[in-house]
């Protein structure tokens, strides 16, 4: 049987969904900036540090040139979140960092504490950055797929204190259980057929 043709999405939902799951990511860190993060809960977010508008220092450019995913959970200050990104201050090595991150520039978001993670279409990520002639200023920290950087990689943990006793304090790496056995990832090539 011959397959049928898809017809042409001119209304481009997959972009729409995109921008709302970016707006759901926005509104929780809002609540975050205000409240300190609820419960259990902390974030897993990966990011394009080759996107345009994202801000890292020339170190963590160098070290991670493309990609990288940051936790918010421990130690992490100065969260202010706009309609276009969020800036943070987190300790990379002892050395604290400030990144500055626009939403358009997210691969993908996980909350291991109730297993809800989304992950962003790298096409819809290309052509924003081809898109655009502006480039990043500074660098990043790279991570591959979000269920699997909660596995292997070795990230800053973030959670809201006084950067004062923060830098006072030795720092202790706890390991996390962030296992995304049963998590439900949200693809957006799901929604629609390849042609």
């Amino acid at each position: 049987m011959a397959e049928e043709e898809q017809p042409e999405d001119l209304i481009r939902y997959d972009v729409l969904t995109q921008e709302a799951l970016r707006d759901v990511i926005r509104k929780v860190l809002e609540e975050v900036s205000v409240a300190g993060l609820p419960g259990e809960h902390h974030f897993f977010i990966t990011f394009r540090t080759d996107h345009p508008g994202v801000r890292l220092s020339t170190r963590m450019r160098e070290r991670y040139p493309e990609e990288m995913t940051i936790v918010i959970q421990h130690s992490f200050w100065d969260l202010k979140v706009s309609d276009t990104g969020f800036e943070i201050d987190l300790s990379f090595d002892d050395i604290l960092e400030r990144l500055r991150i626009p939403f358009s520039s997210l691969k993908g978001f996980f909350d291991p504490h109730v297993k809800f993670g989304v992950q962003f279409d790298a096409e819809y990520l290309e052509a924003a950055n081809a898109d655009s002639e502006e480039r990043p200023e500074e660098g990043g920290e790279e991570v591959e797929n979000l269920p699997q950087v909660a596995q292997k990689r070795e990230i800053t943990k973030a959670k809201k204190k006084p950067a004062k006793a923060a830098a006072q304090e030795d720092v202790e790496e706890n390991e996390t259980d962030t296992s995304s056995e049963g998590a439900e990832v949200v693809s957006l090539d799901q929604f629609r057929k390849k042609q």
